[in-house]
């Protein structure tokens, strides 16, 4: 006959004792089965003691906990919550250094328990760990398991993140500035910024002013991938939690720093695989930088714009090598044509004032900023490919125009451009930005690379235009 279903065998540990093999009863009280497992070994004050799952967690056994002992597990005796927290409390203000490092490592790593982790800031155990990281007398491993635990204890979300001083987040953003730092220290330092910045609007304002993304680069340039994990991290976070007008700054900052390069150097072509969180903070910071474009790209050109029309203007310039003079040049109606038959050239769908093209959102004028980007940096290849098939018949035909704004499109979509922004109850009225240079350059890099494939497909099946290269993209 099978035991009652409430019924759980276990062994029991005790330093310096054998374990004993009992049976709990889940229906009873923890506190009664604690003080039958006490008055077994002859221990006095069962109020006292508790049960903790003997691995390597050392979780306390709770109330609420309780059901998750299985049938053959191992527990151990050991000190109440509040008795162990007591004494740490008491252990880690030694003046013996030896002593208070060992108080400290138990701290870390008892920290990681919640039952524990309420007992010990019951008692202001944070504000004693912010104290002695201000006071700026323990270096090395004494700071760095003063630092473990104190994001062992704020990982488990009791105490809010807006009771610290100006002097903590001044201190642990000196640890982050110096050059050279204790591995450990610069980890744990970076993790508590990035915590700071992502759970207080206020600590981001005030962390932004102790760290720069100068000061963040070099920790990039090493060899160490939680270190370099923990910096992106950190530069997310600022660029997540900053106002819509500073994240244009941002990355143009991050442009001139040349981040990319010293991603692609350090991090994606460094002889160590790239670890599931490091590949998650390189996807948040290619959408924070790619979410930049939204803007620009649910903008609709506005025919009447002068300046808007320029560029249009100068990609005919560079195409057929000509100069804009509205007042030479002979009769309106000849320039009329001449601008219609060079506007066809360049594949626009509205010949005579192309500007319309650009009024359909996605890809609005992201996808003009695509073509002068090209044209521009890429001058001989837009001036073969716009002659080249000027000169083909219709049904042969690669329409430029036509084919940077369907593409631009299509980037659009599979980079989720502007998808992941967080949600607004209120619609905000939207302002003229800055473009982001760099973030763009990503999608420009892209059309050039994949223009000669678009023309081929637009020849093959003009209907099929977008799905056949978005097949040909996922391959």
């Amino acid at each position: 006959m099978p035991p009652p279903a409430d019924i759980v065998k276990v062994a029991i540990e005790w330093p310096g004792a054998f374990p004993k093999l009992m049976e709990i009863d889940q229906k009873k009280p923890l506190s009664a089965i604690i003080k039958e497992v006490c008055e077994g070994w002859s221990l006095g004050s069962h109020e006292t003691y508790a049960l903790q799952i003997a691995d390597a967690t050392n979780f306390y056994i709770t109330e609420k906990n309780r059901n998750d002992i299985k049938n053959g597990s191992i527990l151990r005796l050991t000190t109440s919550p509040y008795q162990t927290a007591l004494q740490l409390h008491e252990r880690i203000q030694s003046s013996s250094m030896d002593a208070k490092l060992e108080s400290l490592k138990d701290l870390a790593n008892a920290s990681r328990d919640i039952t524990f982790a309420q007992e010990f800031i019951n008692l202001d155990g944070i504000s004693l760990l912010t104290q002695m990281v201000e006071s700026g007398t323990d270096f090395g491993d004494l700071l760095s398991f003063t630092l473990t635990a104190f994001v062992e204890l704020m990982d488990h979300g009791i105490v809010s993140w807006d009771t610290f001083s100006v002097a903590f987040i001044k201190k642990i953003a000196s640890f982050v500035n110096k050059t050279a730092m204790d591995t450990a220290v610069l980890q744990r330092s970076l993790a508590i910024l990035e915590s700071m910045v992502l759970n207080s609007q206020d600590l981001y304002h005030k962390v932004a002013q102790e760290i720069t993304i100068g000061q963040l680069i070099p920790h990039l340039q090493g060899t160490d991938q939680d270190i370099q994990t923990y910096t992106i991290a950190v530069i997310n976070a600022l660029f997540l939690k900053a106002p819509e007008e500073k994240r244009q700054e941002m990355a143009h900052i991050l442009a001139q720093k040349q981040l990319r390069s010293i991603i692609l150097t350090n991090v994606i072509r460094s002889p160590t695989p790239i670890n599931d969180e490091m590949a998650h903070q390189l996807y948040v910071l290619q959408v924070l930088n790619f979410n930049l474009l939204e803007d620009r790209m649910m903008t609709k050109m506005d025919p009447q714009d002068q300046a808007q029309r320029d560029i249009i203007f100068e990609l005919r310039r560079i195409a057929f090598d000509v100069e804009c003079e509205p007042n030479n040049g002979g009769s309106i109606e000849k320039r009329k044509s001449m601008y219609t038959r060079d506007y066809k050239k360049l594949g626009f769908i509205n010949h005579v004032n192309p500007a319309v093209d650009f009024t359909q959102i996605p890809p609005g004028m992201l996808a003009l900023d695509n073509m002068l980007y090209f044209a521009k940096h890429h001058q001989d290849a837009y001036i073969r490919i716009v002659l080249e098939n000027s000169s083909r018949e219709d049904k042969h035909e690669c329409p430029f125009g036509r084919s940077s704004i369907e593409l631009t499109k299509m980037l659009c979509e599979i980079l989720k451009v502007g998808e992941l922004r967080k949600s607004s109850s209120a619609k905000k009225k939207k302002k003229k930005k800055k473009k982001n240079t760099d973030a763009v350059t990503c999608l420009h890099k892209f059309l050039v690379t994949n223009v000669g494939t678009l023309c081929i497909m637009y020849r093959r099946a003009k209907q099929n235009l977008f799905s056949y290269f978005h097949s040909t993209l996922l391959v």
